[in-house]
């Protein structure tokens, strides 16, 4: 009998720019956790301290937490000076601890070409200081697979978790599809299944390309959260559908869109025998 539980968290930009449909929809869908990437026209680094005392009250007056902030820190190039990179890391943290979250998300930087070893070993060093810096803040970064970022594939994901421990993995099935991992699962299992700390919530069809709903293309969805249940993970998986617009910082499903993931997934969820605990406001089942 497997002790492992899941929450179910979302970015709420890909339901709305206004807070206020973003926090309605989730209490509609049951899903106690928002993931803060984007609000009122703005990315979660640029908001005022005005603005995030606002969410911090919306939220708590819905009774819906913040599980993560989706920081677009290390979606940059290598070539920009670390201090810039630095210097949003500091805001981020800022924000997160004015809002009570212990989880940041960051990337791996892109490489000047695709991606030599120094490109490795300079993400590395960058991410080991990035790393530092949320241990000083009482914060877990959690390093997300992106195409095109030194960390994109099962090998460089694990190069990286290795040169920096106190790191966690945010992992995003669609991510590994489109850099080819169509294994990912059976791949990257006993290489990052110990690491992982975030699940993000996106298939992708691998012949079309096209974003589809959990469990509906070839990022074997339902095989990584059977995984999750049997080490008895306890934590986020955080729906990030892209189901209508998927951009390169951001993406973009709609309320009725949202509501279609959600469903997906927790479809995936019971075929893989993976609780999910709700919130404590919820309607009993």
């Amino acid at each position: 009998m497997t002790s492992a539980t899941v929450r179910l968290s979302a970015f709420g930009d890909e339901i709305a720019d206004d807070l206020d449909t973003q926090l309605a929809l989730l209490r509609e869908l049951e899903i106690g956790a928002l993931e803060l990437r984007g609000v009122w026209g703005k990315n979660v680094l640029d908001l005022t301290d005005a603005e995030v005392a606002r969410i911090g009250q919306m939220c708590a007056a819905a009774q819906v937490e913040v599980s993560a902030l989706g920081s677009p820190v290390g979606k940059s190039p290598l070539s920009r000076p670390e201090t810039v990179e630095l210097g949003n890391l500091r805001r981020i943290f800022e924000i997160a601890q004015a809002l009570g979250v212990a989880r940041v998300r960051v990337f791996s930087f892109y490489p000047e070409e695709t991606p030599p070893a120094p490109a490795l070993h300079q993400a590395a060093a960058r991410l080991a200081r990035m790393a530092g810096m949320a241990r000083d803040a009482g914060i877990t970064l959690l390093l997300e697979n992106e195409k095109g970022i030194v960390g994109d594939t099962i090998a460089r994901c694990a190069a990286l978790l290795d040169a920096v421990p106190t790191l966690r993995f945010a992992w995003d099935p669609a991510n590994f599809v489109q850099v080819g991992e169509l294994a990912q699962v059976a791949d990257g299992w006993t290489r990052l299944g110990s690491r992982v700390g975030h699940v993000h919530v996106k298939d992708l069809d691998a012949a079309t390309g096209a974003v589809r709903p959990a469990g509906e293309g070839d990022g074997q969805v339902v095989a990584l959260l059977e995984h999750l249940a049997a080490s008895g993970y306890q934590g986020y998986v955080a729906l990030e559908p892209h189901l209508a617009v998927a951009g390169h910082s951001s993406g973009f499903s709609g309320p009725e869109g949202m509501r279609v993931a959600a469903a997906a997934l927790r479809r995936c969820l019971d075929q893989a025998g993976l609780a999910e605990t709700r919130p404590a406001w919820a309607k009993p089942n």
